[in-house]
Protein backbone atom coordinates (compact mmCIF):
# COMPACT_ATOMS: atom_id res chain seq x y z
CA UNK A 1 0.00 0.00 0.00
CA UNK A 2 1.39 3.68 -1.00
CA UNK A 3 0.31 6.71 0.43
CA UNK A 4 1.24 10.03 -0.20
CA UNK A 5 1.38 12.82 2.57
CA UNK A 6 2.51 16.30 1.94
CA UNK A 7 5.57 16.91 4.95
CA UNK A 8 2.80 18.81 7.44
CA UNK A 9 0.45 15.64 6.81
CA UNK A 10 3.17 13.80 7.74
CA UNK A 11 4.70 15.51 10.92
CA UNK A 12 0.83 15.54 11.81
CA UNK A 13 0.26 11.31 11.07
CA UNK A 14 3.52 11.19 13.37
CA UNK A 15 2.17 13.09 16.25
CA UNK A 16 -1.00 10.97 15.93
CA UNK A 17 0.42 8.11 15.91
CA UNK A 18 2.59 9.10 19.18
CA UNK A 19 -0.53 10.39 20.86
CA UNK A 20 -1.67 6.94 20.19
CA UNK A 21 0.88 5.01 21.31
CA UNK A 22 1.28 7.09 24.56
CA UNK A 23 -2.22 7.09 25.74
CA UNK A 24 -2.38 2.98 24.68
CA UNK A 25 0.73 2.84 27.31
CA UNK A 26 -1.60 3.95 29.70
CA UNK A 27 -3.49 0.78 29.86
CA UNK A 28 -2.02 -1.07 32.83
CA UNK A 29 -4.23 -4.29 32.22
CA UNK A 30 -2.14 -7.27 31.56
CA UNK A 31 -4.77 -7.55 28.79
CA UNK A 32 -3.88 -4.59 27.53
CA UNK A 33 -0.46 -5.61 26.57
CA UNK A 34 -0.82 -7.20 23.49
CA UNK A 35 -2.77 -4.05 21.93
CA UNK A 36 0.08 -1.36 23.24
CA UNK A 37 2.62 -3.46 21.69
CA UNK A 38 1.17 -3.65 17.95
CA UNK A 39 0.64 0.87 18.66
CA UNK A 40 4.35 0.54 19.60
CA UNK A 41 5.48 -1.67 17.01
CA UNK A 42 3.31 0.76 14.12
CA UNK A 43 4.82 3.88 15.79
CA UNK A 44 8.46 2.62 15.71
CA UNK A 45 7.89 1.19 12.29
CA UNK A 46 6.47 4.61 11.15
CA UNK A 47 9.19 6.86 13.42
CA UNK A 48 12.25 4.77 11.98
CA UNK A 49 10.66 5.56 7.72
CA UNK A 50 9.94 8.89 8.99
CA UNK A 51 13.70 9.82 10.10
CA UNK A 52 14.78 8.37 7.04
CA UNK A 53 12.59 10.79 5.11
CA UNK A 54 14.36 13.53 6.44
CA UNK A 55 12.19 13.61 10.07
CA UNK A 56 15.70 13.06 11.62
CA UNK A 57 16.00 16.25 14.12
CA UNK A 58 13.08 15.85 16.62
CA UNK A 59 13.23 11.41 16.21
CA UNK A 60 15.78 9.29 18.03
CA UNK A 61 16.49 5.31 18.67
CA UNK A 62 16.14 4.39 22.11
CA UNK A 63 18.92 1.96 22.54
CA UNK A 64 17.74 0.41 25.63
CA UNK A 65 14.43 -0.37 24.51
CA UNK A 66 15.36 -1.05 20.91
CA UNK A 67 13.01 1.28 19.44
CA UNK A 68 12.62 5.09 17.75
CA UNK A 69 11.09 7.91 19.80
CA UNK A 70 9.94 11.14 19.25
CA UNK A 71 12.55 13.15 21.31
CA UNK A 72 12.24 14.66 24.74
CA UNK A 73 12.36 18.39 23.04
CA UNK A 74 10.35 17.77 20.43
CA UNK A 75 7.63 16.48 22.94
CA UNK A 76 8.29 18.91 25.63
CA UNK A 77 6.65 21.72 23.46
CA UNK A 78 4.31 19.58 21.15
CA UNK A 79 0.70 19.36 20.52
CA UNK A 80 1.13 15.74 21.97
CA UNK A 81 2.25 16.96 24.88
CA UNK A 82 -0.70 19.24 25.15
CA UNK A 83 -3.58 16.87 24.62
CA UNK A 84 -2.03 14.24 26.95
CA UNK A 85 -1.48 17.15 29.87
CA UNK A 86 -4.83 18.48 29.10
CA UNK A 87 -5.94 14.83 28.75
CA UNK A 88 -4.90 14.40 32.21
CA UNK A 89 -6.16 17.42 33.85
CA UNK A 90 -9.87 16.36 32.77
CA UNK A 91 -9.71 12.92 33.60
CA UNK A 92 -8.01 14.20 37.49
CA UNK A 93 -11.23 16.80 37.71
CA UNK A 94 -14.16 14.49 36.41
CA UNK A 95 -12.73 11.80 38.32
CA UNK A 96 -12.97 13.73 41.67
CA UNK A 97 -15.55 15.27 41.54
CA UNK A 98 -17.37 11.76 40.35
CA UNK A 99 -16.18 9.89 42.83
CA UNK A 100 -16.21 12.14 45.93
CA UNK A 101 -19.93 12.85 44.78
CA UNK A 102 -20.56 8.95 44.55
CA UNK A 103 -18.66 8.58 47.89
CA UNK A 104 -21.24 11.54 49.46
CA UNK A 105 -24.37 9.45 48.02
CA UNK A 106 -23.28 6.67 49.73
CA UNK A 107 -22.78 8.22 53.29
CA UNK A 108 -26.23 9.44 53.12
CA UNK A 109 -28.42 6.35 51.81
CA UNK A 110 -25.45 3.37 52.28
CA UNK A 111 -23.83 1.11 50.27
CA UNK A 112 -26.51 -1.49 49.99
CA UNK A 113 -29.28 1.24 48.78
CA UNK A 114 -26.61 2.47 46.52
CA UNK A 115 -25.90 -1.41 45.30
CA UNK A 116 -29.23 -1.75 44.33
CA UNK A 117 -30.04 1.60 42.41
CA UNK A 118 -28.88 1.43 38.22
CA UNK A 119 -26.66 3.68 36.63
CA UNK A 120 -29.34 6.34 36.09
CA UNK A 121 -30.68 6.40 39.64
CA UNK A 122 -26.76 6.64 40.48
CA UNK A 123 -26.91 9.42 38.40
CA UNK A 124 -29.81 11.68 39.19
CA UNK A 125 -28.44 11.04 42.86
CA UNK A 126 -24.71 12.40 42.59
CA UNK A 127 -25.08 15.07 39.81
CA UNK A 128 -26.37 17.87 42.00
CA UNK A 129 -23.24 17.01 44.49
CA UNK A 130 -21.23 16.78 41.17
CA UNK A 131 -22.08 20.11 40.04
CA UNK A 132 -21.38 21.77 43.56
CA UNK A 133 -17.90 20.10 43.90
CA UNK A 134 -17.22 21.05 39.86
CA UNK A 135 -18.32 25.00 40.85
CA UNK A 136 -15.81 24.71 43.73
CA UNK A 137 -12.41 23.12 41.93
CA UNK A 138 -13.51 25.54 39.38
CA UNK A 139 -13.34 28.87 41.39
CA UNK A 140 -10.45 27.55 44.03
CA UNK A 141 -8.70 24.38 42.34
CA UNK A 142 -7.58 21.74 44.72
CA UNK A 143 -6.90 24.94 48.15
CA UNK A 144 -9.47 23.67 49.68
CA UNK A 145 -9.23 20.07 49.75
CA UNK A 146 -7.84 18.89 53.25
CA UNK A 147 -7.75 15.24 54.72
CA UNK A 148 -9.37 15.12 57.88
CA UNK A 149 -7.16 12.40 59.72
CA UNK A 150 -9.83 10.52 62.05
CA UNK A 151 -9.18 9.88 65.42
CA UNK A 152 -5.96 7.24 65.99
CA UNK A 153 -5.22 7.49 62.43
CA UNK A 154 -2.00 9.38 62.33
Amino acid sequence: MHLRFTEEEFARLIDMISLAAEVASLNRKPEGQEGFQGFEELENSILEKAKLKGFHEFIEFDEANQRHRLTTEYLTNSYVQDCLDEMRNEIFWEELTLRLAERDVIRRIGLPAWSALDAEARRKQTEPIERRYWAEFTKSGIDNLHIVARFGAG
